[in-house]
């Protein structure tokens, strides 16, 4: 019994470092799925910061991670040397933090230099505290390896403490910045509303940087005090700093993600929504479109309008003007708005001409009905063809009027 405390609470520490590697996978994601547009477009400096600050954030959690801190100082044969690299890797993040906010707010032409300016300051500024970071760690004495708590442990350290302090506040002021302007986007009006949740995302994952920096400072205090809150620096401040990294990461992958898959839904409903239209025509054409396994959704939709297209130019000779007008005012007397009135009428008229006998008069006659409207809106026509009530409705009434004339005559 005396032992299963202490090895409780290592297995629950272990399992918060574990989970080290969810927001590695996550950031690795987003880097991946915006390498392409990084790659393509790389003179643009704010897709330059996007792909340096998921680049570093990969980098903390992977050096982060008590098994690669451990493998570092072996390697290198220096204890904690892990500690200033680690502190290192997370002020460069912080830096691109700033640098995509820099970018992002003064991307406009005419703040070209003041964006320069700016850039240049982050720049100088956090490669400065790096220095002193690696400048402090030498001067420390720090020879017990600590893989876990080595804020708290050397919190009163001469040097050391310095360096725990530099790195600290630079994560501060870096996510207070970010957070703030963050937010302040989010109510931009006119922003897309993927990018928006995307921006919601990254301001809550900002905001709770703030909760690692915050925490890990209350626990060294907490040590100068003579009081023991270590929990923060090895148990809470881990947790948020993977909760964060993963809430980043899903912003910048929502956008991308969102947008991808609401062009899909789009392109499927509408090839689906031509479906009817697709299927009347294959009489016309005498085929269907070609079908193939592996082509993408984009060739389908592209094969089935061409077939559409195809046969209703062929039909074209065959379609009635006049039935076409009665059918629209007929549409319109039953109480149908204009858009689909337009639709039902149309529908009626190609229902009636693919009814007519091709060596009718009608179906020579050498004047060539105006067939823009159903080549532009097939989709509504299709749409149309889904609802036999009211097209049957409509050229039952589009009909009264030639037969009442016929028997006055």
């Amino acid at each position: 019994m005396t032992h299963a405390g202490p090895l409780a609470q290592d297995n629950l520490l272990s399992g918060v470092y574990v989970s080290f590697w969810l927001p590695t996978v996550v950031l690795t994601a987003a880097l991946v799925i915006k390498l392409p547009s990084i790659l393509k477009l790389w003179r643009d400096p704010l897709l330059r910061a996007v792909g340096g600050l998921l680049l570093f954030a990969c980098a903390v959690f992977v050096f982060a991670a008590p098994s690669t801190i451990s493998w570092t100082n072996r390697v290198t044969g220096v204890p904690n040397i892990a500690a200033p690299w680690v502190y290192s890797l997370l002020t460069a993040l912080c830096a691109s933090w700033l640098l995509l906010v820099v970018h992002w707010r003064n991307g406009r032409t005419e703040r070209h230099a003041h964006t320069r300016r700016a850039t240049r300051w982050v720049v100088a500024v956090y490669a400065g505290v790096v220095v002193a970071l690696w400048v402090l760690f030498a001067l420390a004495d720090v020879p017990v390896e600590q893989i876990r708590d080595l804020d708290t442990y050397y919190a009163g350290t001469p040097f050391m403490r310095e360096a725990i302090l530099l790195y600290l506040f630079a994560h501060m002021v870096a996510s207070l910045v970010t957070s703030r302007l963050v937010w302040n986007w989010i109510r931009t009006a006119g922003l897309d509303g993927w990018l928006r949740w995307g921006l919601r995302f990254l301001g809550v994952g900002f905001a709770t940087n703030l909760l690692f920096s915050v925490a890990k400072l209350t626990a060294v205090v907490a040590r100068w005090a003579g009081h023991d809150l270590d929990w923060l620096n090895t148990n809470i401040a881990p947790s948020a700093a993977c909760i964060a990294a993963t809430l980043v990461a899903t912003g910048f992958i929502v956008p991308h993600a969102g947008q991808y898959l609401q062009e899909r839904w789009r392109l499927r409903r509408r090839h689906r929504g031509l479906k009817p239209l697709a299927r009347l025509m294959r009489g016309v054409a005498g085929s269907r479109e070609p079908f193939a396994l592996r082509a993408t959704l984009e060739m389908r939709l592209i094969r089935r309008e061409t077939l559409i297209r195809d046969a209703l130019l062929q039909l074209s000779r065959h379609l009635d003007d006049e039935l076409r007008d009665r059918a629209y005012d007929a549409a319109l007397a039953l109480g149908l708005e204009r858009g689909r009135a337009q639709a039902l009428a149309a529908a009626v008229t190609i229902l009636d001409a693919m009814e007519r006998e091709p060596g009718s008069p009608d179906a020579d006659d050498a004047s060539v009905p105006d067939t823009t409207y159903l080549l532009q809106e097939i989709q509504a026509v299709s749409e149309a063809l889904r609802s036999p009530d009211e097209i049957k409705a409509v050229r039952t009434r589009a009909a009264v009027p030639a037969e009442s004339m016929s028997a006055h005559e």
